[in-house]
């Protein structure tokens, strides 16, 4: 047995034991050399004296250090303490990683002690650690043993996941099925309980009975054995969150039904779309609730435009709200006056957006932008369509998501929106700002629009009352200007129409648009 004040290393004091595994035990210790406190994992002797599992220990170990990101817990230094150091005869040394120490406690320990999680706290969670797991995919490692015991919760409440990619070669707290090594069968993937090839596919899985979990305050599955909780997870499908918790979204709902799919084609292909969805989910179910708390307000400032489109004004800017506040006289005092003289001006222009030499930006009223998708069910994204105007890069308007990865409706291919010039304006080029490049336009303009068509109908945009194309681009990119062709008059409405997805997207974004005379 390890004794507590040794010294590993020639530098590190073990001060404290605080977990114990099938395959290690953890210490809290202090580096004596940077003067800081440290974790040291410590395996086992009697698995330390497998060549097989040692090498693997240390493979690891050495693809793990590489990883750096905010959400994983650091590896910092690998070793192996001699066998004389201890006074032990039969050789066999101990492997041990030092690990940056976390103050706070895990989630499984926090669940226990709250029970279900506010709902957007548990998202921010998830999140995160969708995020670190989308990190580690990257460099082709699975940790095969994603759980909220592996999930630490710092003293200044983000998470930080754990044993990275030791689990994919040793089993702590798991269980060994005729030879083949499971992550613990709580939040075991089918293909994992199977013995099949695990991918990180399988830690999206996991991620998803841990968010259920966090919403639900309980696991989906218990049976009298782990074996039987593993075969579970392989034949029943997990319950419905909202069964258990009704004021979660059917948006929240959806991305754990998803998550945890049994059919690999039918579960999030990669970290990043479920990343992606979870933002999105995130920002809905804060809208609705009108605030948030913990976490999720420090994620909630991560979330891309895209998602932070859904907010309130409030929310997207909470340091501002009190200024706002305090100056609300003044402000309205001054809009009234500039209403007064410029009755068709409101939003400004986008502090990023600048001049070229014969070309200005036109001001646009700050409702001027109207979604277009005629060709459509129903209005795209309608509540989100002024942030193209709003002067602010970090809000957008995006299409609805297009699973087939086109834009083809019922009644023809695009969508789009247009903006409204009134009275006026003969406009020379038009400047896209978009998270998403890629995507193909048209641009078009108009004095007149036929909006009495229904949704659906495939009347072209010619009879509609669009004339051009005016301009077009077939690969947006981050920023671009188009130039205008053959406007010679002034027009009132100038649409951008979306003729296509970006490559491998199922939607399209825009953060601003700006117009130019």
């Amino acid at each position: 047995m390890t004794a507590i004040g040794t010294l590993l290393g020639g530098r590190y004091r073990l001060d404290a034991r605080i977990g114990r595994g099938g395959m290690s035990t953890v210490y809290r210790a202090f580096d004596t050399v940077l003067e800081r406190a440290v974790a040291i994992k410590l395996m086992h002797r009697e698995i330390a004296t497998d060549s097989d599992h040692l090498e693997r220990f240390r493979r690891e170990a050495r693809a793990v250090a590489q990883l750096q990101h905010p959400n994983i817990v650091s590896v910092i230094d690998a070793g192996e303490e001699e066998a004389s150091a201890h006074g032990q005869l039969d050789g066999v040394g101990t492997p041990y990683i030092v690990l940056e120490y976390v103050e706070g406690e895990t989630l499984k320990e926090l669940i226990r002690r709250e029970g279900p999680l506010e709902v957007p706290e548990a998202l921010a969670y998830a999140i995160e650690v969708a995020r670190a797991l989308g990190a580690a995919h990257e460099r082709q490692i699975v940790h095969r043993d994603v759980k909220p015991q592996n999930v630490l919760i710092g003293s200044e409440g983000s998470a930080k996941i754990t044993d990275f990619g030791i689990a994919r070669s040793l089993t702590e707290e798991g269980l060994t099925l005729a030879g083949r090594v499971l992550g613990t069968t709580d939040y075991v993937s089918p293909e994992q309980a199977l013995g099949q090839p695990v991918t990180g596919q399988s830690d999206l899985y996991s991620l998803g009975v841990v968010l259920y979990e966090m919403l639900t305050g309980e696991i989906p599955f218990r049976a009298e054995s782990s074996v039987a909780v593993a075969m579970r997870h392989v034949r029943e499908a997990i319950p419905d969150v909202q069964l258990l918790r009704p004021e979660a979204s059917a948006a929240t709902a959806a991305v754990v039904e998803r998550a945890v799919a049994k059919d690999l084609s039918q579960r999030y292909p990669d970290a990043a779309s479920m990343v992606a969805d979870l933002e999105e989910v995130l920002a809905i179910e804060a809208a609705r609730a009108g605030q948030a708390t913990g976490e999720a307000t420090s994620v909630l400032r991560t979330l891309p435009g895209s998602a932070r489109g859904r907010l309130p004004w409030r929310m997207r800017h909470p340091h501002r709200l009190a200024a706002v506040l305090a100056l609300l006289a003044v402000v309205v005092a001054t809009a009234l006056v500039v209403a007064l003289i410029h009755t068709h001006r409101g939003t400004g222009v986008a502090s990023n957006v600048h001049a070229e030499s014969g070309l200005a930006p036109v001001p646009l009223g700050q409702t001027a932008a109207h979604d277009y998708n005629p060709f459509g069910t129903g209005p795209e994204n309608h509540d989100r369509v002024q942030n193209v105007i709003d002067s602010e890069p970090g809000t957008v308007w995006s299409t609805e998501r297009y699973y087939d990865g086109t834009l083809r409706k019922p009644g023809g291919v695009g969508t789009g929106v247009y903006l409204d010039a009134a009275p006026g304006v003969r406009a020379r080029a038009i400047e896209i700002q978009t998270t998403t490049p890629g995507f193909a336009v048209q641009l078009y303009a108009s004095n007149s629009i036929n909006l009495s068509y229904p949704y659906g109908n495939a009347t072209v945009l010619a009879q509609r009352g669009w004339r051009g194309p005016i301009g077009a681009s077939g690969y947006v990119h981050g920023r671009e200007r188009i130039r205008f062709a053959g406007v010679s008059q002034r027009y009132r409405y100038y649409l951008l129409w979306l003729t296509s997805l970006p490559p491998g997207s199922l939607f399209a974004a825009i953060s601003e648009l700006t117009l130019f005379k």
